[in-house]
């Protein structure tokens, strides 16, 4: 029974986050993980130096110092004078969500769909509020065009990193895009059609009228303007480096350090920034760490592998489990241990593409299936806005099957 004590925490974790109440409380997603975490620890369902060594450092640290810059960012004004510039251009609801699904994407394939999860949730709830636009719709859009725009880019996202690294992939910068843009690109406008759809009160021919909003703290925009500076130039330097020098590594890690150093240092107001980043996903994370590491240690999984008569090596089985386990043990640690065992089985590269784009395009089917989902999710509760579980997965399950098939048949195209 000790066995199964970490699988019935999960599956009470996933019913809370569903319901998110418990008679007249009230409960957060960050508030249920730690729970979670908390109650395998009680019940010795991993043990106490076990859950420390599974909190990823480098992961928490890359989400501390980007929630520094994001709320640096935000506070300045300088990310709402940012927009202006950028989707002044949008004409109407339609051409604004087109824009974010397209810019989201094609930016979180280049910065890590993590940051953009950061920076953009105040933006979408600055549109709403601005515009008029249910603010659930462009939420969606942003946490669809982050997920699935991150799919082409060995550095959209940590699983996609990890594939690149340990997954024999010779050339990722070139191969990733090789294998994976063009399903990416229809994905995208998948999500598109998939959002007109499921709301079309909100897409009339109604112009949207835009304003150049004022900058509050021209000191911390100047600060926040050159840490958003150093952020793409330094993953600009990553991206030249990984090609033309593959020894010389950046981590993640520090590039968010580096990058967050003019405003820890130059503000006035570091400490107010300190203490109004979103600490709750920070919990979250850890919490999430502590339980999924409990759930595998647990064995529960482990036997469905290994005595499976599917053929593991398959691009559309290892698309298809990389999808639906993910919602279960998350998408990073589960590509961590599908890497030896694909190694093992001889997975050529279009495998390992496809573990790449299954274990992310999860992440578009329910809220815990990506952490930027949780990241976006979290954010717009800070600002009084909400996702529930229902209403991300009415859209994002079809979504998925969709965008699954499409990477399947893109990808059968290639010679195993």
């Amino acid at each position: 029974m000790g066995t199964l004590i970490p699988i019935v925490v999960l599956i009470i974790v996933f019913l809370l986050i569903a319901v998110r109440k418990v008679g007249d409380v009230n409960l957060r997603i960050w508030q249920v993980m730690l729970l979670g975490a908390a109650a395998v620890l009680v019940t010795g369902g991993i043990t106490p130096r076990d859950a420390l060594a599974s909190i990823n450092v480098d992961v928490m640290l890359f989400l501390f110092f980007m929630f520094v810059i994001g709320e640096a960012l935000a506070e300045s004004g300088y990310l709402y004078h940012l927009s202006f510039r950028l989707f002044s251009r949008a004409e109407s609801v339609r051409h604004l969500v087109f824009l974010i699904l397209i810019g989201g994407g094609v930016l979180s394939a280049l910065l890590m769909n993590d940051t953009l999860a950061v920076v953009g949730t105040p933006l979408m709830l600055y549109f709403a509020r601005r515009h008029g636009i249910s603010p659930k719709l462009l939420l969606l859009a942003l946490a669809f065009a982050v997920t699935t725009g991150s799919v082409a880019s060995p550095i959209g996202n940590p699983q996609n990193l990890l594939v690149a690294l340990s997954g024999s992939v010779e050339n990722p910068f070139i191969t990733f895009p090789l294998y994976l843009a063009v399903p990416t690109v229809i994905s995208l406008l998948l999500a598109y059609g998939l959002l007109c759809r499921a709301f079309p009160g909100e897409f009339n021919a109604t112009p949207l009228v835009h304003r150049e909003e004022e900058i509050r703290d021209p000191a911390l925009a100047a600060l926040s303007r050159l840490s958003l500076t150093l952020l793409i130039l330094l993953i600009g330097v990553k991206v030249v480096a990984v090609v033309l020098a593959p020894d010389f590594d950046i981590r993640l890690t520090w590039i968010a350090v580096v990058a967050a150093i003019p405003v820890l240092i130059g503000s006035r107001r570091r400490f107010e920034i300190l203490r109004r980043i979103d600490w709750p996903t920070l919990a979250f994370f850890a919490g999430l760490f502590v339980l999924m590491a409990s759930v595998w240690q647990s064995g529960f999984f482990q036997p469905f592998i290994e005595g499976s008569s599917l053929d593991l090596a398959a691009v559309p089985v290892i698309a298809a489990v990389s999808v639906v386990v993910s919602q279960f043990v998350s998408n990073v640690p589960f590509v961590a241990l599908s890497l030896p065992v694909l190694a093992h089985l001889g997975t050529s590269t279009v495998g390992m593409m496809a573990l790449a784009a299954g274990s992310t395009i999860a992440g578009n089917m329910l809220i815990l299936g990506a952490a930027s989902n949780v990241i976006i999710i979290q954010g717009a509760e800070k600002g009084g806005e909400t996702l529930t579980f229902g209403e991300f997965a009415r859209i994002g399950i079809p979504l998925t099957v969709a965008q699954t098939a499409v990477y399947v048949l893109f990808l059968s195209l290639f010679p195993a």
